[in-house]
């Protein structure tokens, strides 16, 4: 009798140590990321408009943002990332651009959201007639090449006011200083990053179309400081990113404009917005489809290309529907049938 007792203990005690080195695998953390679908939200409840009244479309229907959960993954989930429904494994780099922590990326998402509020404003106002003044005040840095000297140095969302102590307030500005560099200057870069103005000297590098151009390695684009005639606030608390600009603009004309241009229908957005209107592209689709999908969302706006390509595969029957632009996004709403 003590054989078949000793076995039943060797088993239980099998077990338990199996459950408890799942348990360790589940509780810690790797040097990945994991990105998970999270459910379509109206963007109304985010949008304050003293003096505007309320949203038409307070029913069930209304413009819904859509937004990815990003967050560090467990061994066992990049061992098994099927454990959750449209997860998606995706290394460190792919997460936080090279020299910058996670903190500092939430940051500057934080930041990118700040801002894409204040352009989706912007487009909406001007759409619904009214004039919104923008100034230059410096160059937005929107990517940071890996490879590059700006590279952990630079950060997306900084500002840059004036290289080598010159004013860069436009683009064109910054051209026209940098036409004087040569590959291997040091060249000083004025930096506003977040409350904070620092200094960052950059030994530069040949672009790689002309030899004799110096580079940094680093996107630019236009800074601008908005004065909107009507004012308009928009909390959306922790989520960064600027991907939600399209749906804030679409609720703001549909707030401002006292017009349901949702036609009572539940319609996710997504996709980044610039000041011209244009519609970017954006991240985390296939979550961001499965997110839009658990709302009831019944149409799915998103920016032409490979985001709507990469929707389609995962719409189980939503419709997608591609734009480049804001005035086409307002014109597929317009065709909708009212929601019954």
């Amino acid at each position: 009798m003590l054989r078949p007792r000793l076995g039943l203990r060797l088993a239980g005690l099998t077990v338990a140590l199996g459950l408890a080195a799942l348990l360790i695998l589940w509780l810690t953390p790797s040097s990945d990321y994991i990105l998970l679908p999270d459910r379509a939200k109206p963007v109304a409840p985010l949008v304050t408009i003293p003096h505007e009244g309320i949203s038409p479309s307070e029913g069930k229907g209304g413009i819904f943002y859509v937004d990815v959960l990003v967050r560090r993954a467990t061994v066992l989930e990049t061992w098994f990332p099927g454990l959750h429904a449209g997860a998606a494994i995706v290394p460190a780099h792919a997460i936080n651009p090279p020299g910058v922590n996670e903190t500092q990326r939430r940051q500057s998402d934080l930041r990118d959201m700040s801002r894409s509020q204040d352009i989706a404003a912007a487009v909406a106002l001007r759409k619904l007639g009214y004039t919104v003044i923008a100034r230059p005040i410096g160059i937005l840095v929107s990517q940071v090449d890996a490879q590059a000297p700006a590279a952990g140095k630079l950060q997306p969302a900084d500002l840059i006011t004036k290289v080598d102590g010159s004013k860069v307030l436009t683009i064109t500005a910054l051209r026209t200083v940098m036409r004087d560099k040569r590959p291997g200057d040091a060249v000083r870069y004025t930096v506003v990053r977040g409350k904070r103005t620092v200094d960052v000297s950059l030994k530069t590098i040949a672009a790689p179309d002309n030899a004799k151009r110096a580079i940094a390695g680093f996107a630019p684009e236009q800074g601008t400081q908005l004065k909107l005639p009507v004012a308009v606030r928009i909390d959306a608390g922790e989520i960064g990113g600027p991907s939600a600009g399209l749906a804030f603009a679409l609720d703001v004309v549909e707030e401002v404009g006292r017009k349901d241009i949702a036609r009572g229908n539940v319609v996710a957005v997504t996709g980044e917005i610039f000041l011209d209107g244009t519609v970017g592209s954006v991240g985390g689709i296939e979550q961001k489809t499965i997110g839009a999908r658990r709302a009831g969302a019944t149409i799915f706006i998103v920016p032409a290309g490979d985001n709507a390509r990469e929707a389609r595969r995962f719409a189980e029957g939503m419709r997608i529907v591609p734009v480049e632009s804001f005035q086409q996004a307002l014109s597929a709403l317009a065709t909708l049938p009212a929601a019954t």
